[in-house]
């Protein structure tokens, strides 16, 4: 359709301008749309897109096979997403949450781990050096060892008359 100005109009009553098709993954959209997944949470996170990040870390299989077991589609559908996930700043968010989750709760096994065997251990070597762990750990680090040199020169004079 043509403008009072001689221009076409396009899509949206935008003159002059051409419409740029929006970047869709025809696989994933379908999907979406038969199962609903495109509904997102406050952290702005599908269900698929929580599944995949939740799936990664608590599993800890790669993207790719992370993809396969969330998507229930095809090898290149589950490439894609998962080439295309760790770009998007609210998934990134909720990975490294979940990441730093999942490391303060292995630090707390550490922690129970470490006392169990600064007490129980049957070798004295190994409830050793759980100790000085345990207490590097709280702040009582041992004074390092320094060598002190002097600069400058040194005369020494034994006199034995």
């Amino acid at each position: 359709m043509e403008t009072a100005l001689g221009g076409k109009e396009g899509k949206g009553g935008q003159t002059g301008m051409k419409q740029q098709p929006e970047r869709t993954d025809a696989v994933e959209n379908r999907a979406e749309e038969e199962t609903g997944l495109k509904v997102r949470d406050s952290d702005g996170l599908t269900v698929r897109q929580r599944n995949w990040v939740d799936t990664i870390v608590d599993e800890g299989v790669s993207n790719i096979e992370a993809a396969r077991r969330v998507c229930n589609s095809t090898e290149h559908a589950a490439k894609s997403f998962a080439a295309r996930q760790p770009r998007l700043p609210h998934v990134q968010a909720y990975m490294q949450k979940r990441v730093m989750d999942a490391i303060g709760i292995a630090a707390l096994r550490s922690v129970n781990t470490l006392n169990r065997l600064a007490v129980a251990a049957k070798s004295e070597y190994v409830q050793l050096e759980a100790s000085k762990d345990v207490l590097d750990r709280a702040g009582f680090k041992p004074i390092d060892r320094a060598q002190v040199q002097v600069a400058g020169d040194i005369k020494v004079s034994i006199d034995l008359a």
